[in-house]
């Protein structure tokens, strides 16, 4: 049985473009090269945990090979490679049964593998929004980044840095609610974030949850409780005699009631009661 191969001869390897600057400081061997795969490790310090349902990529390395290598440093002291990024190919290609990978080999301490590896987890398509702010944190709290270091790094612009952000004020148990209810879009997490508090938060994430609002719609809820304010509150008349024999309480519909409408409702009420219509409530 013939030896199983990452990278089938006939295609070149290829890399992302955000690795094209990273790896123009590399100097000496060539670039790509086959390794063993028992000589590659996953990346202790990898920040991506949940690496998601590898079956697809498992049957398509099996059916054609690995076709974009993985970025990977070489230890001496261990004569193993890390990996930088690529440890779902590099799971893929294990359970598919493959002897080589195909590599690229980037000098790089401990600090720089770190932030090449969240850079290129932040750069995938299939994060959350809420992954990816925590990434976009870790990269800033780790080398003390601005948001305008952490946009030229990703490629973003610094308003989009800086809203992602912003979803980590989201509470944690209303950041599981939106998952489950399957708010995920950041156009609608954004709204939910910009809340004045968590009340608020959660009340807009429920209200998204319950009538399914797009984000136009969710947008326009918030501006409009911006601009109207808190609601206003009933009229309410109280009167009770000098002897205290009773209480009398009277609440309107509407806000303001003026003297000749309340003189009004008063008598309406005598009518009732002495036609007999009005009921009466014991408190």
């Amino acid at each position: 049985m013939s030896k199983r191969m990452g990278l089938p001869v006939t295609l070149k390897m290829r890399h992302d473009a955000h690795y094209v600057e990273q790896l123009t400081s590399y100097s000496g061997a060539a670039i790509g090269r086959m390794v063993a795969i028992e000589k590659v490790r996953p990346n202790p310090e990898q920040p991506r945990k949940q690496l998601g349902d590898l079956r697809d990529l498992t049957e398509s390395v099996r059916a054609k090979g690995v076709l974009e290598p993985l970025l990977v440093r070489y230890v001496p002291r261990e004569d193993t490679y890390y990996i930088i990024s690529g440890e779902r190919r590099y799971h893929a290609a294990r359970a598919a049964g493959l002897h080589e990978l195909p590599c690229i080999e980037k000098t790089a301490d401990d600090a720089e593998t770190l932030e090449i590896a969240l850079i290129e987890n932040l750069q995938r398509k299939d994060l959350t929004a809420f992954e990816e702010a925590e990434g976009l944190a870790r990269l800033g709290e780790q080398f003390d980044y601005t948001h305008e270091d952490i946009a030229r790094k990703i490629g973003k612009s610094r308003s989009s840095v800086t809203e992602t952000l912003s979803l980590r004020s989201i509470p944690d148990p209303l950041k599981k609610y939106c998952v489950e209810k399957g708010i995920l879009s950041k156009s609608l997490l954004l709204q939910v974030a910009r809340q004045p508090n968590d009340k608020k938060m959660k009340e807009a994430a429920e209200r998204i949850a319950r009538s399914s609002l797009t984000r136009d719609e969710a947008r326009r809820e918030r501006r409009e409780e911006a601009t109207v304010g808190p609601r206003p509150q009933p009229f309410i008349f109280n009167f009770q005699p000098e002897n205290k024999a009773f209480r009398l309480h009277i609440q309107f519909r509407k806000s303001h009631v003026n003297r000749e409408e309340l003189i009004a409702t008063l008598r309406t009420l005598i009518e009732e009661l002495e036609g007999g219509a009005a009921g009466t409530s014991a408190a």
